[in-house]
């Protein structure tokens, strides 16, 4: 696999998270939230975060190589 699509998925699972995370912090304190641990999610929200910072990291490497590259061969 190679590293863009790694990152690509690694983001889009990090959005999934943040989304889940989301959706039950929003249903905290309401009758149907009574088993969401509002800790646990913001662990995860740090979580999907990072995840995805470094991803994207990931993606700003690899089109900074792109570039490397391409000026070599024009030259």
């Amino acid at each position: 696999m190679d590293p863009l699509n790694a990152a690509r998925m690694g983001m889009m699972f990090a959005t999934r998270k943040l989304e889940q995370a989301a959706g039950n912090v929003a249903r905290f304190g309401t009758e149907l939230g009574q088993d969401v641990d509002i800790t646990r999610e913001m662990v995860a929200t740090i979580e999907a975060k990072t995840a995805f910072k470094a991803n994207a990291q990931v993606v700003r490497i690899a089109d900074e190589m792109w570039d490397s590259l391409l000026e070599l061969q024009k030259d």
